[in-house]
């Protein structure tokens, strides 16, 4: 009995540690994914903003930069909310049909948010003497090259919060 058991076990021994199938996982292909992504979604929506609302793209900068510790609790405790407030929808079945919306629409206004961030630092950097090409490109390269970085999502939140409690802070007051 002990000698048809044990090439079976051997056999499914060997299939278990050579199955056949090749899976390559390379931490690169996230990272320089995210920072792809994290670039072209700032130089994007920043080019249509500036196109679009200039005035507001500048009061919005100008806001971040004057009251970022407010803009920042602000941005963070509506972001905890609208978290809250979706779970909370999404556990009753109609709730569903307004929690999605409600979320498209707060990561819409995080997008907006985020890249008044990065325009207001990167007119801190090299200004707009020129234009605005210079700090959208340098807006849009510092938040791929925090993407790269492993701190770079935490720094890229309170960012995001400054430029997004900002935002809101317009958009409701």
């Amino acid at each position: 009995m002990i000698d048809t058991i044990q090439p079976v076990l051997a056999r499914l021994l060997v299939a278990q540690t050579d199955p056949g199938i090749g899976i390559e996982i390379g931490a690169t292909d996230g990272l320089l994914g995210g920072a792809v992504s994290a670039f072209l979604t700032t130089l994007i929506v920043g080019a249509i903003m500036i196109a679009v609302a200039p005035a507001f793209t500048e009061r919005m900068m100008a806001d971040a930069l004057e009251n970022p510790v407010g803009s920042f609790v602000y941005g963070i405790l509506s972001i905890v909310g609208i978290v809250i407030l979706a779970f909370l929808l999404f556990i009753t079945l109609v709730g569903i049909l307004v929690a999605i919306p409600l979320l498209l629409v707060a990561y819409l206004l995080w997008a907006i948010g985020t890249v008044v961030g990065y325009l207001a630092i990167a007119d801190r950097l090299v200004g707009r003497e020129d234009g605005w090409l210079k700090p959208l490109l340098v807006a849009a390269g510092f938040n791929g090259a925090l993407a790269l970085t492993g701190i770079g999502g935490l720094v890229s939140l309170c960012v995001g919060a400054v430029g997004f409690g900002a935002v809101l802070r317009d958009v409701l007051d």
